[in-house]
Protein backbone atom coordinates (compact mmCIF):
# COMPACT_ATOMS: atom_id res chain seq x y z
CA UNK A 1 0.00 0.00 0.00
CA UNK A 2 1.06 3.53 -0.44
CA UNK A 3 1.45 4.37 2.63
CA UNK A 4 3.82 1.86 4.08
CA UNK A 5 6.51 3.19 1.38
CA UNK A 6 9.18 3.22 4.80
CA UNK A 7 9.86 -0.20 6.53
CA UNK A 8 8.72 -0.36 9.97
CA UNK A 9 11.65 -1.03 12.46
CA UNK A 10 11.25 -3.13 15.11
CA UNK A 11 13.02 -2.04 18.26
CA UNK A 12 14.75 -4.30 20.65
CA UNK A 13 12.71 -6.17 23.12
CA UNK A 14 12.53 -4.40 26.28
CA UNK A 15 11.94 -5.77 29.87
CA UNK A 16 8.64 -6.96 31.04
CA UNK A 17 6.82 -4.46 32.95
CA UNK A 18 5.57 -4.84 36.43
CA UNK A 19 1.91 -4.90 37.18
CA UNK A 20 0.42 -1.24 38.55
CA UNK A 21 3.64 0.95 37.22
CA UNK A 22 3.05 3.90 35.18
CA UNK A 23 3.63 1.37 31.89
CA UNK A 24 1.94 4.30 29.61
CA UNK A 25 4.51 6.83 30.67
CA UNK A 26 7.54 4.42 30.27
CA UNK A 27 6.36 3.28 27.21
CA UNK A 28 6.38 6.82 25.85
CA UNK A 29 9.21 7.63 27.08
CA UNK A 30 10.73 4.86 25.23
CA UNK A 31 9.06 5.31 22.31
CA UNK A 32 9.96 9.33 22.15
CA UNK A 33 13.43 8.90 23.04
CA UNK A 34 13.47 6.51 19.86
CA UNK A 35 12.06 9.09 17.69
CA UNK A 36 14.67 11.90 19.15
CA UNK A 37 17.70 9.79 18.92
CA UNK A 38 16.55 9.09 15.02
CA UNK A 39 15.65 5.48 15.02
CA UNK A 40 12.30 6.82 13.64
CA UNK A 41 12.87 9.63 11.67
CA UNK A 42 10.45 12.08 10.63
CA UNK A 43 7.51 10.38 8.09
CA UNK A 44 8.52 6.76 9.38
CA UNK A 45 5.76 4.25 9.87
CA UNK A 46 5.97 3.15 13.92
CA UNK A 47 5.17 -0.38 14.81
CA UNK A 48 1.38 -1.25 15.47
CA UNK A 49 -0.22 -1.53 19.39
CA UNK A 50 0.22 -5.50 19.09
CA UNK A 51 3.97 -5.00 18.21
CA UNK A 52 4.83 -2.28 21.13
CA UNK A 53 2.72 -4.40 23.36
CA UNK A 54 4.91 -7.54 22.60
CA UNK A 55 8.01 -5.28 22.87
CA UNK A 56 7.75 -3.91 26.03
CA UNK A 57 5.29 -6.13 27.73
CA UNK A 58 2.30 -3.96 28.12
CA UNK A 59 -0.96 -4.05 27.20
CA UNK A 60 -2.70 -2.20 24.19
CA UNK A 61 -4.03 -0.12 26.24
CA UNK A 62 -1.23 0.73 27.87
CA UNK A 63 0.57 1.59 24.61
CA UNK A 64 -2.41 3.34 23.19
CA UNK A 65 -2.36 5.97 25.91
CA UNK A 66 1.48 6.37 25.33
CA UNK A 67 0.73 6.76 21.49
CA UNK A 68 -1.78 9.82 22.70
CA UNK A 69 0.64 11.29 24.96
CA UNK A 70 3.08 11.49 22.15
CA UNK A 71 0.67 12.64 19.82
CA UNK A 72 -0.16 15.49 22.53
CA UNK A 73 3.92 16.20 22.10
CA UNK A 74 3.51 17.06 18.54
CA UNK A 75 5.73 13.55 17.80
CA UNK A 76 3.41 11.38 15.99
CA UNK A 77 0.18 11.76 14.02
CA UNK A 78 -2.11 8.78 14.30
CA UNK A 79 -4.37 7.32 11.41
CA UNK A 80 -7.12 4.82 11.28
CA UNK A 81 -5.95 1.84 9.54
CA UNK A 82 -2.74 3.72 8.72
CA UNK A 83 -0.75 3.68 12.19
CA UNK A 84 1.23 6.11 14.04
CA UNK A 85 3.41 8.24 11.87
CA UNK A 86 6.47 10.66 13.02
CA UNK A 87 5.56 14.57 12.56
CA UNK A 88 8.16 16.48 10.91
CA UNK A 89 10.65 17.75 13.53
CA UNK A 90 8.89 21.56 13.52
CA UNK A 91 5.98 20.21 15.04
CA UNK A 92 7.71 18.38 17.60
CA UNK A 93 6.94 20.60 20.98
CA UNK A 94 10.48 21.11 22.07
CA UNK A 95 9.50 22.77 25.06
CA UNK A 96 7.97 19.90 26.69
CA UNK A 97 9.64 19.06 29.82
CA UNK A 98 9.46 15.09 28.63
CA UNK A 99 10.27 16.50 25.11
CA UNK A 100 13.37 18.35 25.88
CA UNK A 101 14.53 15.61 28.71
CA UNK A 102 14.56 13.15 25.68
CA UNK A 103 16.06 15.56 23.17
CA UNK A 104 19.11 16.17 25.70
CA UNK A 105 19.81 12.51 25.71
CA UNK A 106 19.98 11.80 22.24
CA UNK A 107 22.80 14.64 21.91
CA UNK A 108 26.26 15.06 23.41
CA UNK A 109 25.87 17.17 26.94
CA UNK A 110 27.85 20.54 25.18
CA UNK A 111 26.00 20.17 21.71
CA UNK A 112 22.67 20.30 23.93
CA UNK A 113 23.60 23.44 26.02
CA UNK A 114 25.37 25.42 24.05
CA UNK A 115 21.66 25.46 21.85
CA UNK A 116 20.25 25.95 25.37
CA UNK A 117 22.96 28.98 25.58
CA UNK A 118 21.54 30.44 22.44
CA UNK A 119 18.06 30.34 23.72
CA UNK A 120 19.34 31.96 26.64
CA UNK A 121 21.20 34.58 25.11
CA UNK A 122 18.06 35.65 22.86
CA UNK A 123 15.83 35.92 26.22
CA UNK A 124 16.98 36.43 28.98
CA UNK A 125 18.86 40.30 28.59
CA UNK A 126 14.94 41.38 26.73
CA UNK A 127 13.75 39.77 30.27
CA UNK A 128 15.94 41.33 32.36
CA UNK A 129 14.96 45.02 30.67
CA UNK A 130 11.86 43.95 30.83
CA UNK A 131 11.95 42.92 34.50
CA UNK A 132 13.36 45.99 35.55
CA UNK A 133 10.71 48.56 33.73
CA UNK A 134 7.90 46.27 35.22
CA UNK A 135 8.33 44.26 38.29
CA UNK A 136 6.31 44.43 41.59
CA UNK A 137 7.70 44.27 44.69
CA UNK A 138 6.57 40.97 45.36
CA UNK A 139 8.74 39.85 42.23
CA UNK A 140 11.89 41.66 43.24
CA UNK A 141 11.67 40.28 46.78
CA UNK A 142 11.21 36.83 45.03
CA UNK A 143 14.51 37.45 42.74
CA UNK A 144 16.11 38.78 45.96
CA UNK A 145 15.27 35.82 47.99
CA UNK A 146 16.47 33.63 45.26
CA UNK A 147 20.29 35.41 45.35
CA UNK A 148 20.22 35.01 49.06
CA UNK A 149 19.32 31.30 48.91
CA UNK A 150 22.45 30.96 46.61
CA UNK A 151 24.60 32.92 48.47
CA UNK A 152 23.85 30.75 51.54
CA UNK A 153 24.00 27.49 49.75
CA UNK A 154 27.43 27.88 47.64
CA UNK A 155 28.82 25.06 49.59
CA UNK A 156 26.09 22.40 48.57
CA UNK A 157 25.66 21.82 45.03
CA UNK A 158 21.95 20.70 45.06
CA UNK A 159 20.77 23.62 46.41
CA UNK A 160 23.24 25.71 45.02
CA UNK A 161 21.32 25.24 41.89
CA UNK A 162 17.68 24.48 42.95
CA UNK A 163 18.26 28.26 44.12
CA UNK A 164 19.93 29.36 40.76
CA UNK A 165 16.99 28.01 39.01
CA UNK A 166 14.36 30.14 41.03
CA UNK A 167 16.43 33.07 40.59
CA UNK A 168 16.13 32.62 36.54
CA UNK A 169 12.80 31.76 36.67
CA UNK A 170 11.99 35.23 39.16
CA UNK A 171 13.69 37.14 36.33
CA UNK A 172 11.03 35.62 33.62
CA UNK A 173 8.00 36.10 35.83
CA UNK A 174 9.56 39.76 36.93
CA UNK A 175 9.02 40.86 32.96
CA UNK A 176 5.42 40.00 33.50
CA UNK A 177 4.71 38.92 29.41
CA UNK A 178 3.16 35.32 30.42
CA UNK A 179 4.32 34.01 26.86
CA UNK A 180 8.00 33.98 28.31
CA UNK A 181 6.43 31.37 30.80
CA UNK A 182 6.78 28.22 28.79
CA UNK A 183 10.43 29.27 28.19
CA UNK A 184 11.12 28.64 32.13
CA UNK A 185 11.98 24.81 30.89
CA UNK A 186 14.70 25.76 28.85
CA UNK A 187 16.45 27.57 32.44
CA UNK A 188 15.71 24.69 34.28
CA UNK A 189 17.39 22.14 31.82
CA UNK A 190 20.30 24.74 30.95
CA UNK A 191 21.33 24.85 34.50
CA UNK A 192 20.50 21.49 35.60
CA UNK A 193 22.75 20.10 32.83
CA UNK A 194 25.61 22.94 33.22
CA UNK A 195 25.72 21.68 36.56
CA UNK A 196 25.75 18.23 35.37
CA UNK A 197 28.43 18.74 32.23
CA UNK A 198 30.65 20.89 34.84
CA UNK A 199 30.41 19.22 38.09
CA UNK A 200 33.75 16.92 37.79
CA UNK A 201 35.58 19.93 36.77
CA UNK A 202 37.69 22.96 38.98
CA UNK A 203 34.58 25.55 38.48
CA UNK A 204 33.58 27.63 41.48
CA UNK A 205 29.68 28.37 40.86
CA UNK A 206 29.75 31.41 44.08
CA UNK A 207 32.56 33.61 41.84
CA UNK A 208 28.85 33.77 39.56
CA UNK A 209 27.02 35.51 42.48
CA UNK A 210 28.47 38.87 42.06
CA UNK A 211 27.05 38.76 38.59
CA UNK A 212 23.53 37.58 39.84
CA UNK A 213 23.38 40.34 42.03
CA UNK A 214 24.33 42.78 39.65
CA UNK A 215 21.58 42.31 37.72
CA UNK A 216 19.32 42.10 41.02
CA UNK A 217 20.55 45.77 41.91
CA UNK A 218 19.83 46.59 38.43
CA UNK A 219 16.14 45.43 38.67
CA UNK A 220 15.55 47.23 42.16
CA UNK A 221 17.25 50.59 40.64
CA UNK A 222 14.56 49.92 37.71
CA UNK A 223 17.49 50.37 35.13
CA UNK A 224 16.64 48.37 31.92
CA UNK A 225 19.92 48.98 30.29
CA UNK A 226 22.10 48.09 33.16
CA UNK A 227 19.64 44.76 33.71
CA UNK A 228 20.64 44.15 29.98
CA UNK A 229 24.21 44.38 30.70
CA UNK A 230 24.75 43.21 33.74
CA UNK A 231 22.59 39.69 32.25
CA UNK A 232 24.57 39.56 29.01
CA UNK A 233 27.66 39.58 31.27
CA UNK A 234 26.17 36.93 33.28
CA UNK A 235 26.05 34.44 30.29
CA UNK A 236 29.18 35.34 29.21
CA UNK A 237 30.60 34.05 31.97
CA UNK A 238 28.71 30.97 31.76
CA UNK A 239 29.62 30.43 27.83
CA UNK A 240 33.53 30.98 29.73
CA UNK A 241 32.54 27.73 32.10
CA UNK A 242 31.52 26.04 29.44
CA UNK A 243 34.71 26.52 27.76
CA UNK A 244 36.91 25.86 30.46
CA UNK A 245 34.88 22.44 31.41
CA UNK A 246 34.96 21.28 27.56
CA UNK A 247 39.01 22.23 27.79
CA UNK A 248 39.53 20.04 30.94
CA UNK A 249 36.94 17.32 29.05
CA UNK A 250 39.72 17.18 25.90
Amino acid sequence: MGHTGQRRRKPARGPQRKPGSRVHSELAAGIGRRILDGTYQPGSLLPNEAEWGEIFGASRTAVREAIKTLNGKGLLVSRPKIGSRVEPRERWNLLDRDVMAWHRAALDERTFLLSLQEIRRILEPGAAVLAAQRRSPQQLAALEKALADMQSAVARSEAMVAADVRFHLALLAAANNELLAPFGIVIEQALASMFAYTTSHAVHPEQMLPLHARVVKAIAARAPEAARKAMTELLDDTDETLGAAAGAQA
